[in-house]
């Protein structure tokens, strides 16, 4: 998709100068500091040529346990990643990492927004994966903001009355499937089409743009 002047100033002003960039990471465990990162995906997103947010690419890495990571027997049952195949082509953290970055750095620049804010599915959770990670690497060049974020977990109880991911996409009229949910890629991709959704719903009931005040005024 050509990413015009409109697109632009849609995305810039929408969330004061964020981009938000969706992302899933699987884990082998819950403690950031000392379990594995497993894969990490990536969403971005953009406005389409009549105004509606959609997902613009799709990025997605399996990555290695770093040295030393802590691999949680029970967190493996559970996502069904076996860290040690050979077949899994994963790579380093610091590679998934600065790989991601370029595209994302490229849509700041394409969107006129000067950081990217993290979207994700109990936000609280990836981005403490993300931010050990990025701490590892030694990464001085983030070009997300370090604390916040938009979780859609707290957007989906507003917009939906629902928490859970797959009864949130449900709900939506979104189909979910549990035996491809616990891969980053497929969650990231329904966490993006569910952000996606309740934007533009918000949108076209008249919350976006906001009024301005002479706009107010008129109306009174």
């Amino acid at each position: 998709m050509t990413i015009t002047e409109h697109t632009t100033q849609l995305m810039s002003s929408r969330f004061r100068g964020y981009y938000p960039v969706v992302i899933d990471i699987e884990t082998a465990g819950f403690n950031p500091k000392t379990d594995a990162m497993l894969e990490i995906a990536a969403c971005l997103l953009t406005f389409n040529p009549v105004g509606e947010l959609e997902v613009l690419q799709k990025i997605q890495f399996n990555v290695e346990p770093f040295e030393g990571a802590n691999l949680e027997q029970a967190a493996l049952d559970f996502t069904g990643i076996d860290p040690h195949n050979p077949l899994r082509g994963a790579v380093t953290e610091e590679h998934a990492l600065k790989e991601m970055f370029k595209p994302i750095r490229k849509a700041l620049k394409a969107h006129g927004c000067n950081r990217a804010v993290m979207v994700a599915h109990n936000a609280a959770f990836d981005m403490g994966f993300f931010n050990a990670a990025v701490e590892r690497c030694n990464i001085k060049r983030n070009p997300f903001h370090p604390f916040v974020s938009f979780d859609t977990t707290s957007i989906s109880a507003l917009a939906l009355g629902q928490t859970v991911l797959a009864k949130a996409c449900r709900e939506a009229g979104l189909e979910f499937s549990n035996q491809e949910a616990h891969s980053a890629l497929y969650d990231a991709e329904k966490t993006a089409e569910l952000f996606c959704l309740i934007v533009n719903k918000w949108q076209s009931l008249g919350g976006w743009p906001l009024p301005q005040p002479s706009e107010q005024n008129e109306q009174a």
